[in-house]
């Protein structure tokens, strides 16, 4: 029988010993429950079991960080924190993300011996790359369809994000395109909205897109959101591709990893993935998931731009925790299966810097709504401003330095550097 195994490693707090939470999560997740069966023999587990691979104790608390769990008799008023590393055999789920899901991310986070549990990391076999073929696209796909090499590939955000008619928004794309930008979107929240159905807007911001192409020769990559329900993503798809798009959006918490893949099975395009519902899944810092573990699903699905938040952004999130996003995303698995990290939220020119510092490449992807759209000068300087940004981090210079004698970063700097 194959003996190849997933390994997951979370983060646990227990008011029990870290063993005994070990144990109670390996047996919930495989073959065990709450009592003995009969049918549970030690055959069976040999084969079938989870398996504790290593503990490494933390500090302790002196409270329950979630509610609902239960303390032994004679709890002496500590909670063990601790990470625990179980692995799976393949042959109890397969090659398939919504069981892995199941096996790895079901029952356990209710477990009353828990008082907080987080997935901190995956590894996953090979059998996964050869069921999932992972991004068609990725970091060298976006930057052959947008021209774009040796700096990021930087653009914005359709704002309003709800409410523009047709020609509105035909003026806006033609603005950006005539500013030099290598990559719009929509917004997570318009798909396919009665008052401006997908059909219309893929009309309508194609022949804009074309129109501007014909002045400046750049054709601008444009993420169209496709996202809806399952049986509507292939046509979703088609009237972009139909229509000469470049990239469609998913939201992928929306649609589901399957979703997600399912998408990609027939993507004749680069896949925008945007995480929109995420903090859910990992605000609280002892619940749910950390991005580490779900980017890698998100990568296999077929994410060829993943959405990683930003440095210093309009969010709760830290900037360790954004730095190790970036990282994540482009840390090759399976010798590839490399993701475009998509880095925005209240960003400008003055987060380059930081963010390059953060990724170590310029092999991100850098949105910037107000940040380009507000400009002082508008939206043409503020892209300019973008890349003033990064060509200052790439040389090693200041940013009021490099400003000097750049009228487009200067004046970034006077409106956004105050906050």
């Amino acid at each position: 029988m194959n003996k190849e195994r997933v390994t997951a490693v979370y983060l646990v707090e227990t008011p029990y010993s870290l063993e005994r939470a070990a144990e109670v999560i390996a047996g919930e997740q495989s073959t065990g429950t709450f009592t003995a069966v009969p049918g549970e023999t030690d055959s069976l587990k040999e084969r079938h079991g989870a398996k504790i691979e290593r503990i490494v104790p933390l500090e302790e608390s002196g409270a329950a960080s979630l509610p609902g769990s239960k303390t032994p008799a004679g709890h002496d008023g500590k909670y063990r924190r601790g990470l625990i590393s179980i692995s799976f055999p393949l042959h109890n789920f397969g090659p398939s993300i919504p069981n892995l899901m199941s096996a790895v991310a079901g029952n356990l986070f209710e477990l009353q011996e828990l008082s907080g549990l987080r997935l901190v990391d995956l590894e996953l076999p090979a059998a996964f790359a050869e069921r999932y073929p992972g991004p068609k696209f990725g970091i060298e796909g976006t930057r052959r369809l947008t021209g774009v090499y040796g700096r990021p590939v930087m653009g914005t955000i359709v704002k309003p994000s709800i409410g523009l008619g047709m020609e509105e928004l035909q003026r806006m794309i033609e603005e950006m395109s005539a500013a030099g930008l290598d990559f719009m979107k929509d917004d997570e929240l318009n798909a396919n909205a009665p008052y401006a159905p997908l059909e219309q807007r893929v009309k309508a911001v194609m022949e804009a897109i074309d129109r501007a192409a014909d002045k400046t020769g750049k054709k601008i990559m444009y993420a169209f959101n496709i996202t809806g329900d399952i049986d509507e993503l292939e046509r979703n798809h088609e009237l972009v591709v139909k229509a000469g798009g470049n990239c469609v959006m998913v939201s992928v918490m929306s649609v589901g990893l399957a979703g997600l893949a399912y998408v990609n099975r027939f993507s004749e395009v680069p896949i925008h993935t945007h995480r929109n519902q995420w903090g859910m899944m990992t605000r609280c810092p002892l619940l749910g998931f950390e991005f580490t573990a779900y980017q890698k699903l998100c990568r296999l699905a077929g994410a060829d731009q993943l959405h990683v938040n930003g440095l210093n952004s309009k969010f709760y999130e830290s900037n360790e925790s954004v730095t190790r996003s970036i990282k994540a995303c482009i840390t090759p698995m399976y010798d590839g299966y490399a993701a475009m990290p998509v880095v925005s939220s209240a960003q400008w020119a003055g987060m380059a810097h930081a963010t390059y510092e953060a990724a170590g490449t310029v092999d991100v992807m850098h949105l910037a709504g107000g940040g380009i759209l507000a400009h002082p000068e508008g939206a043409a300087a503020g892209f300019e401003s973008m890349k003033q940004g990064w060509e200052a981090a790439v040389k090693g210079v200041e940013l009021e330095e490099y400003a000097k004698e750049r009228a487009e970063l200067r004046r970034a700097i006077e409106k956004y550097g105050k906050g």
